[in-house]
């Protein structure tokens, strides 16, 4: 009897591959069968999955549409935006034209303004000066009653802070009471020294700034006056006595008015 060929051993590894084989070609022959025994399922499967991409499709579609609509009504309100911006834009160019214009024309008449007004200045402050030299021909009850008009001359006139206007006015002022003193006859009571420089009080008789005369109460002091650079300028004369005080009793309507020949001086 010849010995039975002994069983060679299998190694482990070899094992598993083989095991791992065997099964995947029983799944592989199961799906086969699976999918070859129920064609139906794999048709209801695509068909629903084609279903859901067209509810999809449809969805987003129906999104888009909306999106669209409101984007487009967000681009006409942008674009009226965007308008009436550029609208007020080009109404503030023009208006700024305009300003500009309008800014020239101003700093023109400020310039026109400020040079009449300079103008004005120096006019007012040689007024001024010649007012201050003729201050001393008025007579003490004229500069009495300008005394108000007279504090607001300024000092130095090339210095003052008083306004032009406000000189202007105070320039005017004086010059009228000049003018009504210098365009009327008046007497007034005065002191005069006499020759022992005495004071005496006397009237005297102003024909404006053109002559003066005065006599004293009793007769014996009389005399005339010029008007000069510094002030008046008196001369003692007691012969023109009588025709002083008749000019006098004139002025007081005592007298009828007639000529009365006294001394004048012409410069």
């Amino acid at each position: 009897m010849s010995p039975k060929p002994a069983l060679q051993s299998v190694p482990p590894v070899n094992r598993v591959c083989l095991a791992c084989a065997v099964a995947l070609a029983w799944w592989g022959v199961r799906e086969n069968s699976r999918a070859a025994e129920n064609p139906l399922n794999a048709a209801r499967d695509s068909l629903t999955q084609w279903v859901q991409t067209q509810q999809l499709i449809s969805r987003t579609r129906t999104e888009w549409e909306a999106d669209r609509e409101m984007l487009q009504q967000s681009k006409a309100l942008f674009e009226r935006e965007l308008k009436s911006v550029q609208d007020e834009m080009a109404k503030q160019s023009t208006n700024s034209g305009v300003a500009d214009a309008e800014r020239l024309k101003l700093d023109a008449e400020l310039k026109r303004s400020n040079e009449a007004l300079e103008a004005a200045r120096t006019q007012v402050a040689a007024m001024e000066t010649g007012l201050r030299q003729l201050l001393p021909l008025l007579p003490e009850p004229v500069l009495a009653g300008a005394q108000q008009l007279l504090n607001r001359l300024p000092a130095d006139p090339a210095n003052t802070r008083a306004g032009v206007t406000e000189r202007v006015q105070t320039v005017v002022s004086l010059l009228n009471e000049v003018d009504k003193f210098n365009n009327a006859v008046t007497v007034f009571t005065e002191k005069r020294k006499n020759a022992q420089g005495e004071e005496v009080s006397v009237e005297t008789v102003y024909a404006g700034l053109g002559a003066a005369y005065f006599v004293n109460e009793s007769g014996n002091f009389a005399g005339y006056g010029q008007a000069g650079d510094q002030g008046w300028i008196w001369t003692v004369d007691p012969a023109l006595a009588p025709e002083v005080r008749e000019l006098i009793r004139i002025y007081r309507n005592e007298r009828t008015a007639r000529f009365v020949p006294l001394p004048v001086a012409i410069r």
